[in-house]
C-alpha cells in the first residue's frame, strides 16, 4: 500500500517539472484540441484558428462529421488541417485517448479549446494526463450558456480517474 502511495506521489511530484519543460521548450502551442459538446465550441476553434495558420486541429467527439466539416470549410479551413476523433466517451477519454497522437507526432504545447463552464474541470484533467506525458496547454474558453461552473464532485472524480489512468492505463468509464 505505501508502495504504491510513494508511487502515485512521484508521478504527481514529476508533472509540474515535466509541464514546466515543456512550456520552456515549446512556448507556443503547435496545435488545438477542442473538446466536443455542441457547436458553438467548433464554430469557435473554426473563427480562432485563422489565427494560427500553421497548426492543426483536433476536435474530440465533437459534432458529426458532417457537420463539422461544414463549420471548418466555412471558416476557409481545408479537410488536411483538422481531425474529427470520436473516440471519447466523456472528458477524461478526450485526452487519455489523443496524448499518444500528440506524443507521436512530438506536439509538446497545445490550446485547449472548451466552454467556459467547462474549463476547471478540463484544466485539472489535462494537468494530470497530459502533464504526466509532458505535453503543455494553454487554456481557451468559449462562452457558454451557463452561468455556474460544473460541480466539485465531477471534478473530483474525474481527478481521481485520471490518476487511476496515470497508473493503471484504465480510464474508469465506468465511475
Amino acid at each position: 500500500m505505501w508502495l504504491l502511495v510513494g508511487l502515485i506521489l512521484a508521478l504527481l511530484l514529476t508533472i509540474p517539472v515535466r509541464l514546466a519543460i515543456a512550456y520552456y521548450q515549446t512556448p507556443q502551442p503547435q496545435a488545438i484540441l477542442t473538446l466536443g459538446g455542441g457547436s458553438n465550441r467548433q464554430e469557435f476553434t473554426a473563427l480562432f484558428a485563422k489565427f494560427y495558420p500553421g497548426i492543426k486541429i483536433w476536435v474530440s467527439s465533437g459534432l458529426p462529421p458532417r457537420e463539422a466539416r461544414v463549420i471548418f470549410h466555412a471558416a476557409g479551413i481545408t479537410d488536411d488541417r483538422f481531425y474529427l476523433d470520436y473516440r471519447a466517451t466523456d472528458t477524461v477519454t478526450n485526452f487519455t485517448t489523443l496524448v499518444e497522437v500528440f506524443q507521436q507526432q512530438r506536439i509538446q504545447h497545445i490550446f485547449l479549446i472548451t466552454s467556459k463552464f467547462h474549463l476547471p474541470r478540463a484544466k485539472a484533467i489535462a494537468t494530470l494526463v497530459l502533464g504526466s506525458r509532458g505535453i503543455a496547454f494553454t487554456p481557451v474558453s468559449v462562452p457558454s450558456e451557463a452561468s455556474e461552473l460544473e460541480s466539485t464532485d465531477r471534478t473530483l472524480r474525474d481527478i481521481a480517474r485520471s490518476l487511476l489512468w496515470i497508473v493503471t492505463g484504465y480510464t474508469g468509464t465506468e465511475l
